[in-house]
């Protein structure tokens, strides 16, 4: 979801990619649904694994509740956690929440970053 609103409102003047610890094969059918309510379409997303040579492409590394605290390649570099509750297996009326509340940090982190949405 995140990477859905950033890539959104940035306005290319940046660009996020999704990686997990453990990623499904598909992206969930609820969030898809969830996002695509609020006009963003995500439904071609693959979820991919998260590596320490991913994360060494990128400027800033957000995590959501990474889960996995002993081995997520992110405790090896600097990084911010929204402590987010994984919406694997909510129904949509929570997924809608998480989405909410993933959307306000992401507008957050756009503001900080001076770029996209005006």
């Amino acid at each position: 979801m995140a990477k859905g609103f950033f890539n959104a409102y940035a306005k290319n003047m940046g660009i996020a990619d999704s990686a997990g610890m453990r990623p499904s094969t598909d992206a969930n059918p609820i969030i898809v649904e969830a996002m695509r309510e609020v006009g963003i379409d995500i439904s071609r997303e693959k979820p991919k694994l998260l590596t320490v040579e991913l994360m060494d492409k990128f400027d800033r590394v957000i995590t959501m509740g990474c889960g996995v605290e002993d081995s997520c390649p992110s405790n090896f570099l600097p990084t911010e956690d929204w402590k987010l509750e994984d919406p694997e297996g909510k129904p949509i009326e929570i997924v809608r929440n998480i989405r909410d509340e993933v959307k306000l940090k992401v507008e957050e982190l756009i503001h900080e970053l001076d770029i996209g949405k005006e």
